[in-house]
């Protein structure tokens, strides 16, 4: 794929490149223009009109292209730092999706196991729950058709039920009738956040795996932490590259020098890189 991409961005470059040294047509050929014969006819013929435009689009879809097709070398800049920021990139979103599927796979094999053999997937928050609690306990403790919830703090149903006691009573030690107002609203906020069962879990037995699955999560956050910032340099490496090709087309033709300085500051193991750009122009 990338060098498919590579490939592709070689063939704009040069066609845009070609559009932009040959230029519209003249509006009219130097044949009609009215002359005597003893004289030679004018030259009035009309510089080709370079598209102005060209360049600086060419360069916010592909960084550098538009300024390798104006003649200027520092194109090249922008496309080693396009491929750079790409390659990153990917490479940490795929990391992180690796990572995401080896978590998920040990929710399902071992944490959700024993209980329902349907194990629907859910939102990410979940699973950061289910990396916090050795278990989730029971939805209901009760078989009956009153719902009655778990009391073990230690559990994740059971801190929900304790924090709705805490919310909506008076005396968390002391609960009101169940038929109250105040009781009525706890089961609602527990209703709200606890964990249904079809999603219930325990790691009883399993630590090693709790541990596997801890590592996992951190290291796919971890991942996607980093894409999301290449990423983002990726997304200012073509609107740099825009604005120095729009900049270099309005001055076209004066003698004003544009200058682009731009390094890549390595910040050391664990740490984002800090991309470093500026902009010079004289007169």
């Amino acid at each position: 794929m990338r060098r498919s991409l590579a490939c592709l961005a070689t063939v704009w470059t040069v066609l845009c490149a070609d559009a932009w040294a040959q230029g519209s047509p003249p509006p009219q050929s130097l044949a009609l223009l009215p002359h005597t014969p003893w004289e030679a006819a004018p030259d009035t013929a009309a510089k080709p009109q370079r598209a102005t435009w060209l360049p600086p689009v060419s360069s916010l879809l592909i960084p550098g292209s538009g300024q390798l097709m104006m003649g200027q070398e520092r194109g090249a800049i922008y496309l080693v730092l396009e491929a750079l920021l790409l390659t990153q990139a990917v490479s940490f979103s795929s990391e992180g999706g690796r990572e995401s599927d080896r978590y998920r796979a040990l929710a399902f094999t071992v944490a959700r196991a024993p209980f329902d053999p349907v194990k629907p997937d859910t939102a990410f928050e979940y699973y950061e729950k289910v990396a916090e609690f050795i278990e989730s306990g029971p939805f209901d403790t009760d078989p009956g058709p009153a719902l009655v919830p778990p009391t073990d703090e230690r559990t994740f149903n059971g801190f929900q039920w304790d924090l709705a006691r805490r919310t909506f009573f008076a005396d968390p030690d002391d609960p009101p009738p169940p038929n109250s107002p105040e009781y009525q609203r706890a089961l609602e906020f527990y209703r709200q956040h606890a964990v249904g069962p079809n999603f219930i879990w325990t790691w009883r037995n399993a630590g090693l795996e709790q541990d596997l699955y801890r590592q996992s999560i951190r290291r796919s956050d971890d991942a996607f932490r980093r894409a999301t910032t290449w990423f983002g340099l990726l997304l200012a490496n073509h609107v740099l590259s825009f604005v120095d090709a729009f900049i270099s087309t309005r001055l076209a033709g004066n003698e004003h020098q544009l200058e682009v300085e731009s390094a890549l500051l390595d910040q050391g193991p664990g740490q984002a890189p800090v991309w470093q750009l500026g902009l010079k122009v004289g007169f």
